[in-house]
């Protein structure tokens, strides 16, 4: 089922100019605030929350075209679309690992897109989450290497990514602006071929082990919904939402598992 209470009390043009061709046919997720700032660049869509200074979720488009491409570096800046009291600096990070043990975490992984000309686009700290080491070298990489795999057999994968609040895990030492870093994090991945739409769904806690099985945090789109207080396909038909969203395991064997 779609979690339409949750849209209420949020505004419709938050997502309306968001680059629908990134996020698939079935629109840009829904249910943020209204005062996030949506951020569009040729490779991602990302809606930025300015309480939390970090994206409440990201969508991106994998093809074989975008992966493969050069080793490329990590150079952090901060996101010149995104008004400096809204969004972190890479000062506020120092000291984060040696404190708190995370790493700076893509939401848009930068391996996805090594191969275009806008790859340096994911070190946007607008892209970024003080992410657990043992969580983002772990099972989250591996996830993502999944996708990337899926891709590799011709398939277009579309990438809906974002942080879940459900407890508190740290703060950054550092950090002069207020935030709050995620408990955990949601992926889906979609694939669509003609009136054919297959989806997984996945959710990993900061505290996650890095030998984690990822297949085994499989859970349904109803969930990640549920508790990330989003619409994440809100285009998407219902008589496709009622097969879809409720089940786990559409893509489960072509993402090896």
């Amino acid at each position: 089922m779609k979690f339409a209470i949750l849209m209420l009390a949020v505004s419709a043009t938050a997502t309306a100019n968001a680059n629908t061709n990134i996020c698939s046919n079935y629109g840009c997720p829904t249910g943020t605030p209204s005062s996030n700032d949506i951020v569009e660049r040729p490779i991602y869509v990302l809606s930025n929350n300015r309480a939390t200074k970090f994206a409440d979720w990201v969508a991106y488009k994998v093809t074989p075209s975008t992966i493969d491409g050069p080793s490329r570096s990590r150079t952090w800046k901060s996101d010149p679309k995104i008004a400096s009291r809204y969004t972190l600096e890479p000062n506020d990070y120092s000291d984060a690992w040696a404190t708190i043990h995370t790493d700076r975490g893509h939401q848009v992984p930068l391996a996805s897109f090594s191969n275009t000309s806008n790859w340096s686009d994911t070190n946007y700290l607008s892209n970024i989450t003080p992410q657990s080491s043992n969580l983002n070298q772990g099972p989250w990489v591996k996830l993502e290497n999944a996708v990337r795999s899926l891709v590799r057999t011709g398939e277009n994968a579309y990438v809906f990514t974002g942080p879940l609040y459900e407890y508190y895990f740290a703060t950054l030492p550092s950090a002069d602006e207020s935030h709050t870093i995620p408990s955990g994090y949601f992926k889906v991945v979609v694939t669509i071929a003609g009136s054919n739409v297959k989806a997984s769904a996945f959710i990993m806690e900061q505290t996650s082990g890095r030998y984690l099985d990822y297949c085994k945090t499989e859970v349904t789109i109803d969930e990640v919904e549920q508790r990330a207080g989003l619409n994440i396909l809100p285009s998407l038909p219902s008589y496709k939402a009622t097969d879809i969203e409720g089940r786990v395991g559409g893509l489960s064997s072509q993402l090896g598992c």
